[in-house]
Protein backbone atom coordinates (compact mmCIF):
# COMPACT_ATOMS: atom_id res chain seq x y z
CA UNK A 1 0.00 0.00 0.00
CA UNK A 2 1.47 3.35 -1.01
CA UNK A 3 1.10 6.45 1.10
CA UNK A 4 -1.26 9.14 -0.14
CA UNK A 5 0.68 12.45 -0.16
CA UNK A 6 -2.55 14.35 0.65
CA UNK A 7 -3.11 12.46 3.91
CA UNK A 8 -0.83 13.36 6.80
CA UNK A 9 0.36 10.49 9.02
CA UNK A 10 -1.50 10.25 12.31
CA UNK A 11 0.67 11.01 15.35
CA UNK A 12 0.59 8.65 18.30
CA UNK A 13 -2.15 9.77 20.70
CA UNK A 14 -2.66 9.26 24.37
CA UNK A 15 -6.18 8.21 25.29
CA UNK A 16 -7.60 10.57 27.88
CA UNK A 17 -11.11 9.92 29.14
CA UNK A 18 -13.27 12.89 30.10
CA UNK A 19 -16.73 13.07 31.56
CA UNK A 20 -19.13 14.51 28.96
CA UNK A 21 -19.82 17.91 30.53
CA UNK A 22 -20.50 20.99 28.39
CA UNK A 23 -16.87 22.10 28.15
CA UNK A 24 -15.58 18.60 27.33
CA UNK A 25 -18.30 18.13 24.72
CA UNK A 26 -17.41 21.46 23.07
CA UNK A 27 -13.69 20.53 23.03
CA UNK A 28 -14.30 17.09 21.53
CA UNK A 29 -16.83 18.29 18.94
CA UNK A 30 -14.40 21.07 18.00
CA UNK A 31 -12.31 18.35 16.36
CA UNK A 32 -15.11 17.82 13.83
CA UNK A 33 -14.60 20.35 11.03
CA UNK A 34 -17.85 21.86 9.77
CA UNK A 35 -18.98 24.32 7.19
CA UNK A 36 -20.26 27.70 8.35
CA UNK A 37 -23.74 29.04 7.59
CA UNK A 38 -25.87 32.05 8.34
CA UNK A 39 -29.43 31.07 9.17
CA UNK A 40 -32.00 33.71 8.26
CA UNK A 41 -35.68 34.42 8.76
CA UNK A 42 -37.70 36.94 6.78
CA UNK A 43 -40.89 38.79 7.46
CA UNK A 44 -41.66 41.45 10.02
CA UNK A 45 -38.83 40.37 12.34
CA UNK A 46 -36.03 39.66 9.85
CA UNK A 47 -33.06 38.05 11.59
CA UNK A 48 -29.76 36.26 10.90
CA UNK A 49 -27.47 34.06 12.98
CA UNK A 50 -24.19 32.23 12.36
CA UNK A 51 -24.52 28.46 12.78
CA UNK A 52 -22.43 25.39 12.05
CA UNK A 53 -24.92 22.82 13.37
CA UNK A 54 -26.42 22.19 9.94
CA UNK A 55 -26.64 19.09 7.75
CA UNK A 56 -28.44 17.44 4.88
CA UNK A 57 -30.92 14.79 6.02
CA UNK A 58 -32.65 13.43 2.90
CA UNK A 59 -32.54 13.85 -0.87
CA UNK A 60 -36.09 12.63 -1.49
CA UNK A 61 -37.81 14.60 -0.15
CA UNK A 62 -35.06 17.25 0.13
CA UNK A 63 -34.65 17.79 3.89
CA UNK A 64 -32.04 19.58 6.00
CA UNK A 65 -31.75 20.29 9.69
CA UNK A 66 -30.23 22.99 11.82
CA UNK A 67 -29.85 23.25 15.58
CA UNK A 68 -30.41 26.51 17.46
CA UNK A 69 -29.90 27.22 21.17
CA UNK A 70 -33.18 27.47 23.03
CA UNK A 71 -32.16 30.88 24.42
CA UNK A 72 -31.29 32.31 20.99
CA UNK A 73 -33.67 34.83 19.43
CA UNK A 74 -33.48 32.76 16.21
CA UNK A 75 -35.25 29.87 17.94
CA UNK A 76 -38.50 31.83 18.31
CA UNK A 77 -37.99 33.53 14.92
CA UNK A 78 -37.93 30.23 12.98
CA UNK A 79 -40.88 28.85 14.92
CA UNK A 80 -42.94 32.00 14.29
CA UNK A 81 -42.03 32.30 10.60
CA UNK A 82 -42.51 28.61 9.81
CA UNK A 83 -39.58 28.84 7.39
CA UNK A 84 -35.89 29.73 7.27
CA UNK A 85 -32.98 30.36 4.93
CA UNK A 86 -29.50 28.81 5.05
CA UNK A 87 -26.54 30.66 3.54
CA UNK A 88 -23.40 28.53 3.11
CA UNK A 89 -20.45 30.90 3.56
CA UNK A 90 -17.50 31.13 1.21
CA UNK A 91 -13.88 31.14 2.41
CA UNK A 92 -13.62 34.92 2.20
CA UNK A 93 -16.70 35.48 4.41
CA UNK A 94 -15.17 35.06 7.86
CA UNK A 95 -16.17 38.66 8.62
CA UNK A 96 -19.81 37.79 7.77
CA UNK A 97 -19.66 34.78 10.11
CA UNK A 98 -18.24 36.90 12.92
CA UNK A 99 -20.82 39.67 12.34
CA UNK A 100 -23.83 37.34 12.59
CA UNK A 101 -22.31 35.68 15.68
CA UNK A 102 -21.86 39.05 17.45
CA UNK A 103 -24.66 39.63 19.96
CA UNK A 104 -23.98 43.38 19.83
CA UNK A 105 -25.07 43.72 16.19
CA UNK A 106 -28.33 45.61 15.55
CA UNK A 107 -31.61 43.74 15.19
CA UNK A 108 -33.88 43.74 12.15
CA UNK A 109 -32.91 44.93 8.65
CA UNK A 110 -29.92 46.88 10.00
CA UNK A 111 -27.95 43.68 10.63
CA UNK A 112 -27.96 43.02 6.86
CA UNK A 113 -26.85 46.55 5.87
CA UNK A 114 -23.27 45.50 5.06
CA UNK A 115 -24.16 42.57 2.78
CA UNK A 116 -25.64 42.16 -0.67
CA UNK A 117 -28.85 40.18 -0.21
CA UNK A 118 -32.32 39.66 -1.53
CA UNK A 119 -35.45 38.33 0.10
CA UNK A 120 -35.77 34.67 -0.87
CA UNK A 121 -38.58 34.34 -3.42
CA UNK A 122 -40.36 31.59 -1.48
CA UNK A 123 -39.81 32.40 2.22
CA UNK A 124 -38.68 36.03 2.24
CA UNK A 125 -35.65 34.94 4.29
CA UNK A 126 -32.55 36.96 3.37
CA UNK A 127 -30.24 35.10 1.00
CA UNK A 128 -26.74 36.49 0.60
CA UNK A 129 -25.73 36.99 -3.02
CA UNK A 130 -22.07 36.45 -2.08
CA UNK A 131 -22.69 33.08 -0.37
CA UNK A 132 -21.26 29.85 -1.78
CA UNK A 133 -24.78 28.40 -1.76
CA UNK A 134 -28.17 29.08 -0.21
CA UNK A 135 -31.39 27.23 0.50
CA UNK A 136 -34.91 28.27 1.44
CA UNK A 137 -36.76 25.84 3.69
CA UNK A 138 -40.29 25.36 4.95
CA UNK A 139 -40.28 24.25 8.58
CA UNK A 140 -41.49 20.64 8.77
CA UNK A 141 -40.80 19.67 12.36
CA UNK A 142 -39.23 20.92 15.59
CA UNK A 143 -37.69 18.42 18.01
CA UNK A 144 -36.25 18.81 21.49
CA UNK A 145 -32.47 18.60 21.48
CA UNK A 146 -31.56 19.33 25.09
CA UNK A 147 -30.45 22.95 25.32
CA UNK A 148 -31.08 23.30 21.55
CA UNK A 149 -34.05 22.88 19.25
CA UNK A 150 -33.66 20.75 16.13
CA UNK A 151 -35.41 22.32 13.13
CA UNK A 152 -36.17 20.02 10.20
CA UNK A 153 -36.81 21.92 6.98
CA UNK A 154 -37.96 20.89 3.52
CA UNK A 155 -35.92 22.64 0.84
CA UNK A 156 -38.17 24.59 -1.53
CA UNK A 157 -35.56 26.68 -3.37
CA UNK A 158 -31.78 26.63 -3.65
CA UNK A 159 -28.76 28.08 -5.43
CA UNK A 160 -25.07 27.22 -5.68
CA UNK A 161 -22.00 29.10 -6.88
CA UNK A 162 -19.46 26.78 -8.48
CA UNK A 163 -16.54 29.20 -8.18
CA UNK A 164 -15.07 29.61 -4.74
CA UNK A 165 -13.98 27.68 -1.70
CA UNK A 166 -15.63 26.94 1.62
CA UNK A 167 -15.30 28.58 5.02
CA UNK A 168 -14.69 25.98 7.75
CA UNK A 169 -14.87 26.03 11.54
CA UNK A 170 -12.44 23.79 13.40
CA UNK A 171 -11.18 23.72 16.98
CA UNK A 172 -12.60 27.16 17.78
CA UNK A 173 -11.21 28.90 14.69
CA UNK A 174 -11.95 29.55 11.04
CA UNK A 175 -10.18 27.93 8.11
CA UNK A 176 -10.61 27.52 4.38
CA UNK A 177 -11.00 24.54 2.12
CA UNK A 178 -10.34 24.61 -1.58
CA UNK A 179 -12.37 22.34 -3.86
CA UNK A 180 -10.45 19.15 -4.71
CA UNK A 181 -8.97 18.86 -8.19
CA UNK A 182 -11.50 17.52 -10.69
CA UNK A 183 -9.87 14.07 -10.85
CA UNK A 184 -9.87 13.70 -7.01
CA UNK A 185 -13.62 14.30 -6.46
CA UNK A 186 -15.68 11.50 -4.97
CA UNK A 187 -19.11 10.83 -3.52
CA UNK A 188 -19.89 9.41 -0.12
CA UNK A 189 -21.97 6.27 -0.45
CA UNK A 190 -23.99 4.74 2.36
CA UNK A 191 -23.60 0.98 2.33
CA UNK A 192 -25.98 -1.26 4.24
CA UNK A 193 -24.91 -4.75 5.14
CA UNK A 194 -21.54 -6.42 5.59
CA UNK A 195 -18.54 -4.69 4.06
Amino acid sequence: MTADPLIAPMPAATLVSRQPDGRAMRDVMGKFATGVTVLTVGGEHVHGMTANAFTSVSLDPPLVLCCVANKAWMNEAITSAGSFGVNVLAADQEDVARWFADRRRPMGDAQFAGDEWIAGPHTGAPVLSTALAWLECDLVQVRDGGDHSIFLGQVVNMYRNDSGSALLFYSGGFGRMMPPPRERRFSLVCHEGPW
